[in-house]
């Protein structure tokens, strides 16, 4: 008779599951220390230092070619391509294999996210529609950042349940989805069709490889560097090589399976590498150098401007709605129904922290405004915004949320 103990199935996924929680909470945390010092920097007597540091001029060159930036930039479009490439692993990841693999599962937060894209979206439009300059940003308060998100629900311990914290993450990975196409479509520029040729030709290489059935992630790499130079001189946006590079890593659908034998994943293996560095230094790194706003010349009343108050309505009252109304909407159509746990209270609750636009809203203010006036409006309603939603969100399901064994 065989006594052989059968392996539970999902332990390898509920195992890498729980990790990703916590390090996305851990990382949450580590960004809001990030961006807390970067506006004790801006204002105190290190501003000038602050300052100095993001201007620093920073030059990579090979015999006649190179590129120089100003460090600031070396961050938004270098550290941030890996950020992008990390997103578009977790999307790759997770529409082959993951949470959005099956209508069921992906019905409910793509049409939450879009919802949480357009009613923001909309209120901002309406604030900003006589001023052309101001509406370049009309895609600030569309995004959620998913780190500070979880960091937030991190703070509530086991009073949050498994299906909330999913459904926030997948929320928050179509919502960077639908960032991205946003930035290939509104914020390239001064295209050069030779530097797009050069990078079509990285990604064909790419696509051969994959088809091929290469799984050595070091030419994808390289090649990606390669793309990344060639799109930085397209005029599109340099981060959209990192998001071309992510989709190009193959990825091996183990389909819950804790046999150790089973080929592994290259996608897997390197988002594996890439979430710590990304959640613990370029996150923070961004964070670091895009908050520092000079409060000095400010006054509550700025927020009143249309702008900031486009932004701040946006994402505190904007995300809420239209999550919230989605979901509601798809549960009683039958279409969907709300995770585990969850109700229509604590349905608000997560549409109030998806209102923490943070590190998108950041980089999107950083590509539509050029103008340093403009672009501070902009930083003063995102942190002004990510932290109201912050602490109703974290009020709000603390006073619904019951009490559960840890």
């Amino acid at each position: 008779m065989d006594t052989t103990v059968p392996k539970p199935i999902g332990t390898r996924a509920s195992r890498a599951l729980v990790h990703f929680f916590q390090l996305e909470a851990a990382g949450g945390i580590v960004l809001i220390a990030a961006a807390a010092l970067a506006l004790v920097f801006a204002n105190s007597g290190l501003a000038g230092l602050y300052d100095a540091m993001r201007d620093v001029p920073v030059e990579v060159r090979i015999g006649s070619a190179g590129i120089a930036k100003p460090l600031l930039l070396w961050i938004n479009d270098g550290l941030m391509a890996i950020f992008f490439l990390l997103v578009a692993l977790e999307i790759k990841r997770e529409a082959i294999s993951g949470q959005l693999a099956g209508r069921e599962q992906l019905v409910l937060p793509m049409v939450c996210a879009a919802a949480g894209v357009v009613v923001p979206a909309l209120i901002f439009a309406a604030l900003n529609r006589s001023d052309a300059g101001a509406m370049r940003g009309w895609a600030v308060p569309t995004a959620t950042d998913i780190a500070f998100a979880l960091g937030v629900l991190a703070l509530l311990g086991s009073r949050v349940p498994t299906g909330m914290k999913l459904l926030l993450s997948t929320i928050a990975v179509v919502d960077d989805l639908i960032a991205i196409v946003i930035i290939a479509l509104f914020y390239s520029h001064g295209l050069s069709l030779t530097a797009l040729a050069w990078a079509g030709a990285a990604l064909a290489a790419m696509l051969l490889l994959n088809r091929r059935g290469v799984r050595a992630l070091t030419p994808y790499l390289l090649l990606g560097v390669v793309l990344w130079v060639c799109v930085l001189k397209s005029g599109v946006h340099a981060t959209l090589a990192g998001v071309a590079t992510g989709l190009m890593i193959p990825h091996v659908n183990r389909h819950d399976t804790v046999d150790d034998e089973i080929e592994h994943s290259p996608l897997e293996t390197l988002e594996h590498a890439l979430h710590p560095w990304v959640a613990f230094v370029i996150l923070p790194v961004f964070a670091f150098a895009n908050a520092g706003l000079p409060l000095g010349g400010l006054a509550l009343s700025d927020l009143g401007e249309a702008l900031p108050l486009g932004i701040l309505l946006g994402l505190v009252l904007g995300k809420p709605v239209g999550i919230v109304a989605a979901a509601l909407a798809m549960r009683a159509s039958g279409l969907a129904r709300l995770p585990e746990g969850m109700d229509a209270r604590s349905t608000l609750g997560l549409g109030l922290l998806c209102g923490i636009g943070f590190t998108m809203s950041l980089f999107i203010a950083s590509l539509a405004y050029g103008e340093a006036t403009r672009y501070e409006a902009a930083v003063l309603g995102i942190l002004a915004a990510s932290l109201v939603s912050a602490l109703l969100g974290y009020g709000w399901l603390r006073a619904t949320l019951p009490p559960r064994p840890a």
